[in-house]
C-alpha cells in the first residue's frame, strides 16, 4: 500500500495505525527537527532547550513503536519517494522492531544529554550540528525500515555522510580531519562490499526488493560469496578486526553525544544489516560461515580489550572497548550460525538471543560511559587519564553513573552486561552436540577467550575509575570542575536505569528477542525457558543452568546489611578516625600514585608481541630525564600502509597516461572501441 494514502486513512482511524506508518512518521519528524535547528541558528537556546528535547521525545516514541512491532505482524508500505519506477519500500518486522527499540531507547537518553552538553556552543556551529545530528538519527531509522536494496544503500550512505560531518565538527584540528577521512574511506569500502552483496543476491533476476532477494535461489558458491561480502561490508562499519582502524580515531574526534550515538547505535546498524542479510535474505546458513564469524569475533574481542588497557585517552579507551564488545556480539552470532548449520536450531536460537541481548546491552552501557566521559571533558577539558584524579569530590553524580556503566561493561551481576555474556557462555556449553570434533574443540577455546576478555575488561575499568575519580589531583584546574547540568544528568540517569532494568528483569527482554529468533529461524527457546517466570532465567533447562538476578541482588544487600549490623553491634564506640596509612610516605603526592601507563605495564609485558611499542629512555647523565612510551597498532604497518604504498605506486603509473593532448585521448578512445568490437565478436 502507498504510504501517503495509507497514512491519511489511518489518521482518521487511529485503531488502524500500523508500526510502519508510525515509525516512518517519527523518522521524518527527526528530519524536520534538524531543519528547524538550522532555522534557529540565531537562537541557540531554542535549539538546546526545545529542539533536542523534542528529538528525545520522538526517540522515546520510536522505542515504544519498536516494542510494539516486535510482537505484531510485519507491516509494509511503499513511500511516495525514490525514482519513478524504483520507489522506496519500507517494512517493520520483529527484527527491525527490536533495533528500533534499541535506537529509540538509547538516543532518548543521549538527546537529553545533548540538550545540556551543547549549551554554550557557538551559534554558527550549533545549527548545522543539530541538522546533522537529527539527520543521522533519521538515517539510522530508515536503514532499519528499508525493505529494498535501493533505500537501504541511500540511507546507509546518508548515515555515513551525516556522521562524517559530526566527526569533523571541530574541523580546525588536523587530527580530526584525518580521523574523518579514515572513517569515510572505510565506510565507503564497506558500502561497496554491501552493494556487491546485494548484486550477488539479485543475480540479474527480479527487482531489488528484499522479498525478491529472499526468493533468489543461489548455489553454494554464490551464497558463500554473498555471505563474505555482507560479513566484511557490515564488519567494516561495526569495527571488526582488521577493519577497526577508523573506530579509535573517529570516536575521540567526535563530540561526546555523537560518540555515544556512533558507538551505542550506529555500530548496531551494522549488526542489524549482518543479521538481516545472513539470516533473512540468504537464509540457508552453513556452519562454516558460523565458524568464520566465531573466530573473527574471538580475535576482535581479545584485540580490543588488550589495546584498551594500553590507552590513557579516555574516549580512545572506550572506543577500543567498542571493538571488544562487537567481538562478543559476533561470538554469539557465530555460535548461533554454527549450531543452526549443524542441525541444532534450539542451541542456535540461544546463541542468536545472546548476541542480540549483548547488542542492546552494549548500546546502553557504552552510551552511558561515553556520556560520562563527555561530562568529564566538558567540566575539566581533560581526556588524558594521567591528568585526572579525585573527580568524585567535584562530580559525584557523574562518578555514580560512570561506576554503574563500568560495572555493567565488566559483566558483573546483577547488571545487564552479565546477562548477555552468561547467555553466550551457556550457548558455548552446548558444543558437545556438534558432530565435528574440530568445531567442538574450537568452541571452548573461544569461550576461554571470552572469559579472558571479561577479566581484562574488569581490570581496565578498575584502572579508569580508580585513576579518574579516586586518589588525588594530578592536574591543577584553572576552574574548579562542576557537576553536569540537569539535562546531562537526566540522560545519564536514563541509561543507568536501563542498565539495572535489563540486568534485573532479563526474562522480559529475552521473551521479546525470542520473537525475533522465531521470525528469522523458525525456532526459539524451549517452553520451559520462556515460561519460567520473571524471577528465574532458564536459558535451556532448569537441570542445566538458571539465574535469578533479583535473588542475587537480595543476597548482596543482605551481606552488606549484615556486615553493617555486626560492625555497629561489636565495634560501636571504638571507632577512631585518622589519616590512612601512607605506606611509609608521610607526605604522599599524586606523582606517587599509579598512572594509567603503569597500571597496564604487566599486560604490556605479557602480550608484548601484540603491540608495537616505541620507547624513549633517558641516559643516566641526562640533566632533564624524560621517559616516553607509545603503543601502536601493528595493522597499520602490516596491512594499511602497504596498501597505501601500492595504491600510490599504481596511481603514479596510471597518471602517465594523462598526456594533456586531445589527439592522444582520441587514440585511447579509438583503441578501446576496437577492443570492444573484437570482444563482442
Amino acid at each position: 500500500m502507498r504510504y501517503s494514502a495509507c497514512f491519511f486513512k489511518s489518521f482518521m482511524d487511529l485503531s488502524s495505525l500500523r508500526p510502519v506508518e508510525v515509525a516512518v512518521t517519527l523518522s521524518v519528524i527527526w528530519v524536520g527537527l534538524g531543519v528547524g535547528g538550522l532555522a534557529f541558528m540565531r537562537a541557540p537556546r531554542v535549539i538546546t532547550e526545545a529542539v533536542f528535547p523534542a528529538g528525545a521525545i520522538v526517540a522515546l516514541a520510536l522505542a515504544l513503536t519498536g516494542l510494539w512491532a516486535i510482537g505484531a505482524p510485519p507491516s509494509a508500505a511503499v513511500l511516495p519517494a525514490g525514482l519513478p519506477d524504483l520507489p522506496f519500500h519500507v517494512r517493520v518486522d520483529a527484527l527491525s522492531g527490536f533495533f528500533l527499540l534499541l535506537l529509540g531507547g538509547v538516543s532518548f537518553g543521549i538527546s537529553l544529554f545533548a540538550a545540556g552538553y551543547f549549551r554554550g556552543t557557538g551559534d554558527k556551529t550549533l545549527g548545522p550540528l543539530c541538522l546533522q545530528y537529527h539527520v543521522f538519527l533519521a538515517s539510522m531509522a530508515f536503514v532499519l525500515l528499508a525493505d529494498d536494496a535501493y533505500l537501504f544503500m541511500v540511507t546507509w550512505e546518508s548515515m555515513a555522510l551525516s556522521s562524517y560531518f559530526l566527526v569533523t565538527t571541530e574541523h580546525h584540528s588536523e587530527r580530526n580531519r584525518k580521523a574523518g577521512f579514515i572513517y569515510l574511506l572505510i565506510a565507503h569500502l564497506g558500502a561497496i562490499s554491501i552493494l556487491l552483496c546485494f548484486g550477488v543476491l539479485h543475480g540479474g533476476h527480479g527487482d531489488y526488493t528484499f522479498e525478491a532477494l529472499r526468493a533468489a535461489d543461489l548455489d553454494g558458491f554464490w551464497a558463500t560469496a554473498a555471505f563474505l561480502l555482507a560479513f566484511f561490508g557490515f564488519g567494516a562499519k561495526a569495527g571488526m578486526l582488521p577493519l577497526h582502524v577508523w573506530l579509535p580515531e573517529a570516536h575521540p574526534a567526535a563530540p561526546s553525544p555523537v560518540s555515544a550515538l556512533m558507538s551505542g547505535v550506529m555500530l548496531k546498524t551494522a549488526i542489524y544489516g549482518m543479521v538481516r542479510v545472513i539470516y533473512d535474505l540468504i537464509g540457508d546458513i552453513r556452519w562454516e560461515w558460523g565458524l568464520t564469524v566465531l573466530l573473527f569475533g574471538a580475535a576482535t574481542s581479545l584485540f580490543g580489550v588488550l589495546f584498551a588497557l594500553m590507552q590513557h585517552d579516555l574516549k580512545r579507551l572506550l572506543a577500543y572497548h567498542s571493538v571488544e564488545n562487537i567481538g562478543i556480539i559476533l561470538i554469539g552470532i557465530g555460535l548461533s550460525m554454527v549450531f543452526i548449520g549443524s542441525g541444532h536450531p534450539v542451541a542456535g536460537a540461544l546463541g542468536l538471543i545472546a548476541g542480540l541481548y549483548h547488542t542492546i546491552n552494549h548500546a546502553v552501557f557504552k552510551g552511558l560511559l561515553f556520556l560520562g566521559a563527555g561530562s568529564i571533558l566538558k567540566s575539566t577539558g581533560l581526556r588524558n587519564l594521567n591528568e585526572m584524579g579525585g573527580l568524585i569530590r567535584y562530580m559525584p553524580h557523574t562518578a555514580l553513573y560512570f561506576l554503574i556503566g563500568a560495572l555493567a561493561i565488566s559483566a558483573l551481576p546483577p547488571l545487564n552486561g552479565f546477562i548477555s555474556e552468561w547467555l553466550t557462555f551457556q550457548a558455548s556449553l552446548q558444543a558437545p552436540v556438534l558432530e565435528s570434533s574440530v568445531v567442538r574443540s574450537l568452541v571452548p577455546i573461544v569461550a576461554a577467550v571470552l572469559a579472558l576478555s571479561g577479566a581484562l575488561t574488569g581490570m581496565c575499568f578498575v584502572k579508569v575509575y580508580g585513576i579518574a575519580f579516586l586518589g588525588q589531583h594530578r592536574h591543577e584546574f584553572a576552574v574548579k570542575p562542576r557537576e553536569a547540568s540537569g539535562w546531562e544528568r537526566a540522560g545519564m540517569l536514563w541509561l543507568a536505569i536501563a542498565c539495572f532494568a535489563l540486568g534485573l528483569f532479563p526474562v522480559f527482554m529475552i521473551g521479546e528477542i525470542n520473537h525475533v529468533s522465531l521470525a528469522l529461524t523458525g525456532t526459539g527457546l524451549s517452553n520451559e525457558a520462556i515460561a519460567s517466570g520473571w524471577l528465574w532465567l532458564v536459558p535451556t533447562a532448569s537441570a542445566q543452568a538458571s539465574y535469578s538476578p533479583i535473588v542475587f541482588l537480595l543476597v548482596i544487600a543482605a551481606v552488606f546489611g549484615l556486615t553493617f549490623l555486626v560492625v555497629r553491634l561489636f565495634y560501636h564506640g571504638r571507632l577512631r578516625r585518622s589519616d590512612p596509612w601512607g605506606c611509609g610516605f608521610p607526605e604522599q603526592t599524586s606523582r606517587m600514585e599509579d598512572s594509567a601507563d603503569g597500571f597496564g605495564q604487566p599486560i604490556r609485558h605479557i602480550f608484548a608481541p601484540v603491540y608495537l611499542i616505541h620507547r624513549e629512555i633517558p641516559r643516566a647523565d641526562d640533566p632533564q630525564p624524560v621517559f616516553k612510551q607509545s603503543v601502536e597498532d601493528r595493522h597499520w604497518y602490516w596491512m594499511y600502509l602497504p596498501i597505501a604504498r601500492l595504491t600510490e605506486f599504481l596511481s603514479g603509473h596510471v597518471g602517465k597516461l594523462q598526456q594533456g593532448r586531445i589527439s592522444v585521448y582520441l587514440l585511447y578512445g579509438f583503441l578501446t572501441l576496437i577492443a570492444l568490437l573484437v570482444f563482442a565478436q
